[in-house]
């Protein structure tokens, strides 16, 4: 019979031990959970834009926008 296993993370905000089945799950407790909460709400966690390796490609585009900034101004 395969017995169900107890998962053991560490709290994200205290690093605490915390199991799967706590109530909390993934924090310790409702504080920690409130404190992650306001980190989300202030601005604190922030994904990242995806940068380019490939300085071609923007100068690319850069010139694609100049160039049709350049031909609407043409029609005046």
């Amino acid at each position: 019979m395969a017995r169900a296993r107890s998962l053991k993370l560490k709290c994200p905000i205290c690093k605490k031990l915390v199991k799967n089945s706590d109530p909390d799950f993934p924090f310790c407790s409702d504080r920690c959970r409130s404190i992650d909460l306001g980190k989300w709400a202030t601005g604190a966690y922030v994904i990242p834009v995806p940068l380019t390796d490939n300085d071609e490609d923007i100068g690319a585009a850069e010139n694609e926008i100049r160039r049709r900034t350049d031909d609407s101004g043409d029609s005046e």
